[in-house]
């Protein structure tokens, strides 16, 4: 099954391997590098795989993540940002780029910011925090809120200028729109409520609505989704049909499946594909494409996930990291 095609959105995909989103590091203050664009020319040389999530970029100064992290945040980004597109439109494969903020993980060492979050609660992923050694985040006002949904979608539509087939919205790992998404770090009583999955979810719809309506129909928009916290009080799977169908009704066109709040595994699950459990939960309340990864190093355990209906999509990252030709070899 990985070699069938499949749509989603409004792209044919020739296959059904992606590389999903892996920092690398190899920008320079934000900016494209030529070593940058010369990885995704190498790890896309062949065309065999059947998408690429590009690593995350962020979409405003305060929501940068890591030193050398790709920036989304301006115009002056578009240009530069070509040059990784057409190296992998050359190479006969689509990408689309992940849109992301740090929220309360970024640091004000990194972005010269106040961090900012769904509350002014411990983001429990970040370590100087649970020490003591970093303040709690402000929680943001409706202000914030808008001007970061504001900022989404700008970053989208500097996307499609840039020539992205699409992009996915980040809300996995402890990053910002988890902080929203779990109980754990959202303690607001407002309309973005911790307290139920409506509240939770609002800032996800509005934020893919505000993209949808900025790039219009054809251009696809993807979820990362940590869609269970594996820790007590954190989301849970019992969640996952609610929400999966409030963001396919806001305009998802896929949803890429992560989970663990701090940790990307399941606790006590070394399958591979160990976040099968959720993406099945989605692919039982919506109808669009769910994409999986997780420990996935072996062709064989790729189709089974796919003929067992586990997926429509697989992702390979530490296995493609670590051998280059794996996408020529699951193809041939």
């Amino acid at each position: 099954m990985l070699k069938e095609t499949i749509r989603v959105g409004n792209l044919e995909l020739k296959n059904r391997l992606v590389m999903p989103p892996m920092a690398t590091e190899k920008s320079a203050n934000g900016e494209v590098t030529d070593a940058l664009v010369a990885y995704y020319d190498e790890m896309t040389r062949g065309g065999y795989l059947g998408l690429v999530i590009q690593e995350h970029s962020y979409i405003s100064p305060e929501g940068k993540a890591s030193p050398n992290q790709v920036s989304m945040a301006d115009d002056t980004c578009i240009e530069p940002l070509k040059k990784i597109t057409e190296v992998i439109h050359k190479n006969g494969v689509p990408v689309i780029a992940q849109i992301s903020h740090a929220g309360s993980a970024a640091k004000k060492e990194i972005t010269g910011y106040e961090a900012i979050s769904a509350s002014a609660a411990l983001n429990p992923c970040d370590t100087s925090a649970r020490m003591g050694k970093q303040a709690l985040p402000r929680e943001m006002t409706q202000e914030d809120i808008d001007r970061i949904i504001n900022c989404f979608s700008d970053a989208a539509e500097r996307a499609k200028k840039a020539g992205y087939d699409g992009v996915e919205i980040h809300s996995a790992h402890g990053y910002f729109l988890d902080q929203f998404y779990s109980p754990l770090t959202n303690k607001r009583t407002d309309a973005y409520t911790g307290a139920t999955i409506e509240g939770r979810t609002r800032l996800h719809a509005q934020i893919i609505k505000a993209v949808r309506e900025r790039t219009g129909k054809d251009f696809l928009i993807s979820l990362r989704w940590g869609a269970s916290d594996y820790t007590d009080g954190g989301a849970e799977l019992s969640e996952v049909p609610e929400a999966a169908k409030i963001f396919a009704d806001a305009g998802a066109d896929m949803i890429s499946i992560s989970g663990g709040m701090c940790d990307f595994f399941r606790p006590g699950h070394k399958e591979q594909g160990w976040f099968a459990e959720l993406s099945v939960a989605v692919r039982h309340s919506v109808d669009i494409p769910v994409l999986l990864t997780g420990g996935i190093t072996e062709k064989v355990a790729a189709e089974k996930l796919l003929e067992d209906g586990e997926a429509d999509l697989i992702g390979v990252g530490r296995a493609f990291l670590k051998d280059h030709a794996l996408p020529e070899k699951w193809m041939n």
